[in-house]
């Protein structure tokens, strides 16, 4: 037994040894009882000063209440993404990110263990990003605005009524200057809206500058957002973030729900007062940018997870779009598998006329979890494999194959569906006679949010 557990405990080590990331572990004491090369190389250490010995001797800079791992054995609750600075014990400054688990057994806290990241690394690579943006040309040719805001409203292909009112209506506000948020699952073509609003406004010439609020940890995202200023922490320099970079033209904040609450305080504060402050600076820079927001998930549905501050959600939903899923624009189907058709037929060099009709069928009746883009991909597949002069069941990808026969729905589940919407149509109207008219009101009588019936009413009579 013994054996088996030294031969476990020696291939865990290896598996750990071979991640490129640094890993801190420590017992319930507080001494260290796993410390891998990765994380000596970033605390300016060797393992074996570090490994069996009480974390506070080894950093002593730190205390029960600035230590991560210490924190987390006391709260039971993990940290994620959560920057961390401290001396080690040759009084070299560390910078981390750090990913931080309470070890629990039994519903005991028998330790804890850390993933960090070099910090200085990732503000290196921050910077390089606004670095990349930042030499971009502010007015640039034909070619590289294209390359920058390259799709137009007739990208967006559909022959969807409500679609093709949502992208006339987008057209024309797009001369606006108002916030615009846009929300839709992944795949409806969210990016290429925003794109195509940037192009059909009057800052077309100026930059589109665009940042995923999900893919930096929260003290980088706010640098590049906002900027430094030189001494706002070691190796900082004066540096622009990306209000600035955008200024004249349009900032696009993808996954903004991702993005940290208290940072979403300082962008309210931007998009009321029109004005900047670097980290680390007093002194304030006027920007002229207009923010398009996107997320993947409803908006009242993020606020009410506390995803998205209250008062930033309604500064941001002055003009608001949702771009439906390709399950409630069943008429795009066939006409957009025709026009991928076309696509790759001149991308591959091939003469494929068509889909047969059993396959269509197939793709009408698949819910499409994966939309637009899924639909695109699944004809690329079978495009690319295809040798005759019409697509058939043979060409289908196999995953896909076995996932639309399992889940394709049946005939009564749409049946529910159509009659739970018919009945939920009469309870509003009862309620909004009810009430005379008084959304407020009704939407006490129904126990929803008046945000929410807002918005059922106004998608009511978009159709």
């Amino acid at each position: 037994m013994n054996r088996i557990t030294s031969i476990s405990e020696g291939f865990l080590g290896a598996i750990l040894e071979s991640i490129d990331e640094a890993i801190h572990a420590v017992n319930k004491e507080g001494i260290t009882i796993y410390y891998n090369d990765v994380a000596a190389r970033h605390d300016g250490l060797s393992v074996d000063e570090v490994i069996g010995k009480p974390l506070l001797s080894i950093f002593p800079s730190l205390n029960e209440k600035s230590s991560t791992l210490l924190k987390v054995m006391k709260t039971k609750k993990p940290l994620y993404n959560k920057t961390q600075t401290f001396v080690n014990l040759y009084g070299k400054k560390i910078e981390t990110v750090n990913t931080t688990l309470p070890i629990i057994m039994d519903g005991k806290v028998m330790g804890a263990v850390e993933i960090a990241k070099d910090y200085t690394r990732l503000k290196e690579l921050g910077e390089r990003l606004v670095d990349l943006q930042k030499n971009e040309p502010k007015v640039p040719s034909t070619k590289e605005s294209k390359q920058q805001a390259k799709y137009q409203f007739s990208d967006l292909l559909t022959k969807n009524k409500t679609f093709i009112k949502m992208k006339n209506s987008a057209e024309k506000l797009a001369k606006s200057e108002s916030p615009i948020l846009i929300f839709g699952e992944s795949g409806t073509g969210k990016e290429l809206f925003v794109h195509s609003i940037h192009n059909a406004s009057k800052r077309s010439g100026g930059p589109l500058i665009a940042q995923n609020c999900a893919a930096i940890p929260e003290s980088l995202l706010e640098s590049i957002l906002f900027g430094t200023t030189k001494g706002s922490y070691t190796g900082a320099v004066d540096r622009p973030g990306l209000f600035e970079l955008a200024d004249g033209g349009t900032l696009f904040l993808d996954e903004i729900h991702a993005m940290p609450v208290e940072l979403q305080a300082k962008l309210l504060r931007v998009l009321e007062d029109g004005a900047v402050r670097r980290v680390g600076s007093s002194k304030v820079i006027s920007v002229d940018v207009r923010v398009i927001s996107v997320m993947n998930i409803h908006p009242l549905q993020a606020v009410e997870k506390k995803f998205l501050r209250e008062d930033l959600f309604y500064r941001l939903n002055v003009l608001t779009f949702e771009l439906l899923p390709l399950r409630e624009r069943h008429e795009d189907i066939p006409f957009l598998v025709e026009k991928f058709i076309t696509v790759f037929n001149k991308q591959l060099g091939k003469m494929v006329t068509g889909i047969q009709q059993d396959v269509l069928t197939l793709l009408e009746n698949h819910a499409w979890p994966g939309n637009i883009r899924e639909l695109k991909h699944v004809i690329e597949y079978m495009m690319n494999v295809c040798e005759k002069t019409q697509l058939s069941m043979d060409e289908l990808p196999a995953i896909f194959k076995s996932y639309a026969f399992e889940k394709q729905e049946p005939t009564m589940e749409g049946n529910l569906k159509e009659k739970l919407k018919q009945y939920e149509k009469r309870l509003i109207e009862e309620a909004m006679a009810e009430s005379g008219g008084n959304i407020l009101k009704a939407s006490r009588l129904l126990g929803i949010p008046r945000q929410t019936l807002q918005y059922k009413l106004k998608k009511r009579s978009e159709k």
